[in-house]
């Protein structure tokens, strides 16, 4: 899967474990979805699952990952992917924008990409099945190119691993869960809690300000093919301007939250929030309180790549320190069936029987190793360098 701020591929454990512990579940809905890291575990586990995200890019990867089955279009895939391989490059706007223009990717790689991408456009295939090769040419893409692991800015120097070939790899497709096939959607998440019946509703809302379509701007434009307007330095698309969520909104993401909480049609919650986010902790256990019991486990937890790296003015001068390089990430789990708690417990997880009690939470040690967020990133130390950036006075990426 593509490199990702944010990423629960430490928890996934933990969140299994959640599900696990909790009554009649076949169903699960996963309203925020990114990468469908969560989703494909759950589809692993046995579980139905339905994945929800606004970004095209981020429905895709659903669509991959949990509507896709590998006993329907796996054989086929593997056969396409080996044809689109074997394409030349042909350069044209992708190149240009994000080659030329900017420096996500080196030209020979943009060059295939864009005549992969159109060969894909043109062949009008099943949903499932496009969405297979389109993943499987986003992620050869994210292995050779020239970032930190987001798009807000790119590399001064080329990555190492930018001047690999773009190599085309099948997706790692799941069999359709024994409880039903699932399904990918492409809306606001208030609208998918409406849509959608699940025995377990999974939230992991953005958290601060930084949009992840700003974040992840030249997969969008890889997945929409749309040749958008474009703006900045880094060539973002304007949208990223236009596009705005309340969960990136200081005064509006707790009201947006609650919301989603509320719409949710479930008989329980699993809910992932980080301490450095909008809403504090005991917000979120009050909102959580109406419906049911709850339980919350904090983990300690690497922060974003941005603070490994450092901060740096526009011309790649350090300018600061960080202030800290770990956050805790907590975990909540709610339901109205009071006996889930033996078996949390048995987790570490702890009842929250005050409104307060989440911001006081006992961190649940994990080793180093365990919560290096961003270690499918593969970053060489050397490639941990001040960025060029996307505007004046932004300096290495934060996380979203």
């Amino acid at each position: 899967m593509i490199k990702y701020l944010g990423s629960k591929r430490v928890l996934i454990p933990r969140i299994l474990g959640a599900m696990g512990a909790l009554p009649e579940v076949q169903t699960v809905l996963d309203l925020f979805s990114g990468t469908s890291r969560v989703g494909h575990a759950c589809k692993r586990a046995g579980y139905r699952v339905m994945a929800n995200d606004h970004n095209r890019y981020a429905a895709m990867l659903a669509r991959c990952y949990v509507a896709a089955d590998l006993e329907d279009v796996g054989e086929r895939a593997q056969a396409l992917i080996a044809e689109l391989q074997q394409l030349p490059g042909s350069a044209g706007w992708f190149t240009d924008l994000y080659c030329e223009k900017s420096r996500y990717l080196q030209a020979k790689n943009g060059a295939r990409i864009e005549a992969i991408r159109e060969r894909i456009a043109g062949w009008n295939l099943d949903p499932d099945l496009e969405a297979v090769l389109l993943v499987s040419l986003m992620e050869a893409a994210d292995r050779v190119d020239s970032t930190t692991g987001v798009q807000m800015a790119y590399l001064k120097q080329w990555s190492e691993r930018s001047h690999h070939d773009l190599e085309l790899r099948l997706p790692d497709l799941l069999p359709r869960s024994r409880h039903g096939k699932g399904a990918a959607h492409e809306l606001d998440a208030c609208e998918a809690a409406l849509l959608c019946d699940a025995d377990v509703v999974y939230l992991d809302p953005p958290y601060n300000q930084h949009k992840y379509l700003g974040n992840y701007h030249v997969w969008e434009s890889l997945m929409r093919w749309d040749q958008p307007a474009v703006f900045g330095i880094a060539q973002k698309r304007i949208d990223c301007k236009e596009r705005r969520s309340d969960f990136n909104s200081t005064k509006r993401a707790s009201a947006a939250l609650q919301r989603v909480i509320a719409r949710a049609r479930a008989k329980h919650l699993v809910v992932s929030f980080s301490d450095e986010g909008h809403v504090r902790p005991r917000e979120i256990v009050a909102m959580l309180r109406e419906r049911g019991f709850v339980w919350q486990l904090a983990c300690d937890h690497q922060r974003y790549i941005g603070a490994r790296i450092g901060i740096y003015s526009p011309r790649g001068e350090k300018v600061g320190t960080v202030s800290h390089l770990r956050n805790r990430e907590f975990l909540f789990v709610v339901s109205q069936d009071r006996t889930v708690g033996r078996r949390l417990g048995a987790q570490g997880f702890a009842r929250c029987r005050a409104a307060s009690s989440a911001e006081d939470a006992p961190i649940e040690s994990v080793s180093a190793a365990e919560s290096a967020e961003l270690a499918a990133a593969e970053l060489a130390p050397a490639e941990l360098a001040p960025v060029e950036v996307a505007a004046p006075g932004v300096g290495a990426p934060k996380p979203e």
